[in-house]
């Protein structure tokens, strides 16, 4: 007899595909409209390649922004990469699907939560709608305090 299924596993690689499908929608057809994404990701994750001022300033994680100014979004089955500009720097990121720990798209009220476990594995996620307000400016990574967490209620309207 096989063991148990896994059904945080199955849910955790469908709510990722929602992640990578929703990147390659991007990479093909641009964002519409108000259409955004916050993406948080571990800055010091195996496979997680950023620039070095960028591993110094965020220790633990940062949250990037997709919207208007992002180029060569390549999208592949483990991991996407993707140009952001910081402080008038263009800057390029590769972030495996592994690494990331929170997806949200306010536009639509959408948001996806991943807790990385001790070993960095396994994942397990939440989805929830939210309500938001949140607009962004230009692509820039939040000034989240280092090691912060970043709930979908940061998301919701009181």
């Amino acid at each position: 007899m096989s063991g148990e299924i896994n059904y945080n596993l199955l849910v955790e690689r469908a709510l990722i595909n929602v992640v990578r499908d929703s990147l390659r929608h991007a990479a093909e057809h641009g964002l519409s409209g108000q259409q955004h994404f916050y993406i948080t990701f571990k800055t010091h994750f195996d496979g997680v390649d950023i620039p070095a001022h960028l591993k110094e300033r965020y220790k633990e994680e940062m949250t990037i922004v997709l919207q208007h100014q992002f180029w060569d979004l390549v999208v592949d089955e483990t991991k996407f990469s993707l140009g952001l500009s910081f402080n008038h720097q263009r800057e390029t990121l590769e972030i495996p699907f592994d690494a990331v720990t929170a997806f949200a798209d306010p536009s639509v009220q959408f948001g996806l939560q991943f807790n990385l476990t001790a070993g960095g594995n396994a994942k397990s996620a939440t989805a929830s709608e939210s309500s938001s307000d949140a607009k962004s400016d230009e692509e820039k990574p939040s000034e989240n305090k280092a090691g912060e967490v970043i709930t979908l209620d940061a998301f919701r309207k009181n």
